[in-house]
């Protein structure tokens, strides 16, 4: 078993290493390059990693870790006074996107609880890829960067909210009374983590915050264990990941964990976009590459617009609408989550999931070169709009 797993991590983080590098030089996005490494490793490419189920169990860490740091870069009130200007629009453009996602779904054949999951997967936009391809110059700080983050935020509550629906019932079939339950559970989680971090925490990294190890495993262990208390009471062990690292946002130590607990992250979820790439059905491709094109066709073309007229009507300038949209022109990686949950739990078939899995990868792809050759970005081509 040992000899297997060092075997599987050689191929997946060696082969990383060559196509993450091959994916710099000819400015591929890094997580299209691991979900192809999956896909040509995994079972239905050559077959050098066939059980595949481990590594997606380990890869749910990074899933885990990933919302622990989003919740630990959202500082209470900064993040309130970004949503009021953001709330309207997100709201708006997340039900058309939705709506759009469903019919083209029903276009093609798909089942109803399968269109209701594509849609939700369309509502999205990729914060790893509208943050990485905004420049880390000035612009952060203007208009631009405050609308698109908090866009970007908005979108990751209601993937937040997306997650618990999928989690509440017994395969895809939501049952009221334990959704309720589910969202009563919320806030008595959000209360008691407050409280636990405001009378024990707090004082345990004061005390001891010279041991950095100590820190690094202390952060860990709340992570993990509100998540594991979250799954205990009927939420999910992301949703306590999120709430662990919102109490304790406001803490001077918190981007020093965030910090720190980066290339953690970043090792498992390497692991996650793996196995999304080892379970892509590359034999399924071909039944669903038409719909694929049309789905994909239609968020590069109608996302854009939806953003410029929204935004547009905010009195925002022609120019910034235009540039806001094209950057979220794709839908996300939480998205890929969505899949992976819906999978998981039966909800969705092999087609469906091929289907979202390769919108995804279409949208990253061209969104990106659109951004790279017409916007000022860090990777461009051009001297006159690289911004490092």
């Amino acid at each position: 078993m040992g000899e297997h797993l060092f075997q599987s991590f050689f191929l997946i983080f060696t082969g990383a290493a060559v196509i993450a590098s091959l994916a710099l030089y000819t400015r591929q996005p890094l997580l299209v390059a691991y979900i192809a490494l999956g896909a040509l490793l995994g079972p239905y490419g050559f077959g050098l990693i066939n059980d595949v189920n481990l590594v997606t169990e380990m890869s749910h860490i990074g899933i885990i870790f990933l919302l622990f740091l989003l919740g630990l870069d959202m500082q209470p009130k900064a993040l309130l006074s970004v949503l009021q200007k953001a709330t309207s629009v997100a709201l708006i453009s997340s039900a058309i996107f939705a709506v759009m996602g469903y019919i083209i779904g029903y276009a093609f054949g798909f089942s109803h609880q399968e269109n209701l999951i594509i849609g939700m997967a369309m509502m999205f936009s990729s914060t790893i890829i509208g943050i990485k391809l905004l420049p880390t110059t000035v612009l952060h700080h203007k208009h631009t960067g405050e609308l698109m983050v908090g866009l970007l935020l908005f979108q990751d509550f209601l993937a937040i909210l997306c997650l618990m629906i999928l989690l509440s019932g017994d395969l895809g079939k939501v049952d009221p009374q334990q959704f309720g339950m589910t969202i009563a559970a919320l806030p008595a989680l959000g209360l008691a983590a407050y409280l636990f971090v405001r009378f024990i925490l707090l004082k345990l990294i004061a005390k001891f915050d010279r041991f950095h190890e100590y820190i690094f495993l202390l952060a860990i262990g709340w992570c993990m264990g509100l998540a594991e208390f979250a799954s205990m009471i009927g939420l999910s062990a992301e949703i306590g990941a999120f709430i662990a690292g919102i109490t304790i946002a406001t803490s001077p130590i918190a981007q020093y964990i965030a910090i720190s607990l980066k290339p953690l992250r970043d090792f498992f979820l390497i692991l996650f976009f793996f196995s999304l790439g080892a379970r892509f059905n590359l034999g399924l491709l071909g039944d669903v590459i038409i719909a694929s094109l049309v789905l994909a066709a239609a968020i590069l073309i109608i996302k854009p617009i939806t953003f410029r007229v929204l935004l547009g009507r905010m009195s925002e300038k022609k120019s910034l609408a235009w540039d806001i949209g094209f950057r979220l022109g794709q839908i996300s990686e939480f998205s890929l989550l969505i899949v992976f949950m819906a999978v998981t739990n039966g909800m969705i078939g092999d087609r469906a999931s091929v289907l979202i899995q390769a919108t995804a990868i279409m949208t990253f792809l061209v969104s990106s070169y659109i951004v790279i050759f017409n916007y000022p970005n860090p990777i461009a081509i051009s001297d006159r709009l690289r911004r490092d």
